[in-house]
């Protein structure tokens, strides 16, 4: 694959992964709008390890407070921080596991790939973004997540196996929709993608495992790198500019995105 395309899959994946606009929606467009190839499966798996180590880095002080955690999580033990943070990604990466088994074995996911869904849903989920981010209250923070919400907010989750959703934004929707500032409502947006991340990089990754051969791991790598810097940048920024700034860059955004799909698919 051309060094071009690599550097531009890695980019457009690094910056949005994090950010409330779609990775997978941007990811699906890109081959139909350029003409350039479809990246395949291979470089998909890569570019989201790329991310998750960016997350993994970013916040590894909560990374390795619930591993420390996760023993006595297992055991459905919540007497430490660790222990219940690690419990309630465990309990919010469910439905999105569940959801996303259904969808890839009936073969839904591959009929949902369409500029008509993605613009639908960067416009409706856009919205929905703005409505909760000016409505929801701002009184819980990242030590008051608990069991209850860890289900709500993986239902929520569960929402952005649709592409063009966003898997950071229809969680963030969620947090802020029960009240987390929105700091910590990204914050433990973010927590979430990290088992999210894991367990469709498993699923992938044992399907295009016998297509690998020497070039393609090669590009899987440099595309893996390059995201991981992106997305390190992207995150940084976004959690810095949270302190001050609402979400609604990102929902004008969304909304211009999608309307311009939407004209797009149905003009054409």
């Amino acid at each position: 694959m051309p060094l071009f395309q690599l550097i531009l899959i890695a980019l457009i994946q690094g910056i949005t992964e994090f950010l409330p606009v779609s990775s997978s929606g941007h990811l699906i467009l890109l081959p139909g709008l350029t003409g350039l190839e479809d990246q395949g499966q291979v470089i998909d798996v890569a570019v989201h390890i790329g991310t998750l180590a960016a997350v993994m880095i970013y916040f590894w002080s909560d990374v390795r407070e619930g591993l420390a955690g996760l023993p006595r999580a297992l055991t459905g033990c919540t007497d430490t921080p660790g222990s219940k943070l690690a419990l309630g990604l465990i309990i919010a990466t469910i439905p999105t596991v569940l959801f996303g088994a259904v969808l890839h074995f009936t073969g839904l996911s591959d009929a949902l790939r369409s500029m008509t869904v993605i613009g639908w849903t960067m416009l409706g989920f856009g919205l929905v973004l703005y409505w909760a981010d000016q409505k929801g209250a701002e009184v819980k923070q990242a030590g008051d997540w608990g069991v209850r919400d860890a289900l709500v907010m993986g239902l929520w989750q569960m929402l952005a196996l649709i592409p063009g959703t966003s898997r950071s934004g229809i969680t963030i929707t969620g947090a802020r929709q029960l009240g987390y500032t929105r700091e910590d409502g990204a914050r433990i947006a973010m927590l979430m993608s990290i088992p999210t991340i894991i367990a469709s990089g498993v699923l992938l990754g044992t399907e295009v495992a016998l297509e690998a051969n020497t070039a393609l791991i090669r590009d899987a790598g440099i595309a893996a790198v390059l995201a991981m810097v992106a997305a390190l940048a992207a995150l940084s920024l976004m959690m810095r500019l949270l302190r001050s700034v609402s979400f609604t860059p990102y929902v004008i955004y969304r909304v211009i995105l999608g309307v311009v799909l939407l004209a797009i698919a149905y003009g054409s």
